[in-house]
């Protein structure tokens, strides 16, 4: 089953990928390496997921946040792989960052919506080494940040 069929299948669609908002790229290939810059919670109607986890969010509501960035990441790997995701070979790996209040302390639990997804559309390629930080702010407030590294073939 393909990556699309997987994903409408689990109910989620692609968002479109984004141009990057600051002096950075989105993806660059090394190698045999995808780097996906850092993708922030937009939720399905283009609207930031914003606030502090702990405080404004809880964490069911931060892991989907959380599924969000994955969904975009997939979105970002599509296009730098000219929309042929089976280009993929690995997910190496996901930095998940948590905009946390200071007593929060599940930030795993929150990346688990990032990783959970990506393991569940990739397969055995999705399992990926990962790092779950607690931070007391993102860019534009939102809730969650993820990054990625991807072995292509």
């Amino acid at each position: 089953m393909s990556i699309d069929a997987k994903l409408k299948e689990m109910g989620f669609v692609l968002p479109k990928a984004t141009e990057p908002v600051g002096s950075y790229v989105a993806t660059k290939i090394s190698g045999k390496l995808l780097y996906i810059s850092g993708q922030i919670s937009i939720d399905a109607d283009g609207k930031l997921i914003k606030g502090k986890v702990g405080r404004d969010l809880n964490t069911e509501q931060a892991y989907k946040a959380a599924q969000r960035c994955a969904l975009n990441i997939i979105a970002q790997t599509k296009k730098a792989c000219s929309d042929d995701l089976s280009k993929i070979k690995s997910c190496i790996k996901l930095t998940g960052f948590v905009n946390s209040a200071d007593d929060f302390i599940e930030q795993p639990k929150v990346i688990n919506g990032a990783s959970d997804l990506i393991k569940d559309v990739f397969g055995n390629s999705g399992t990926h080494t990962r790092a779950a930080i607690s931070t007391n702010s993102l860019p534009l407030g939102v809730a969650v940040e993820v990054d990625a590294i991807f072995e292509i073939n």
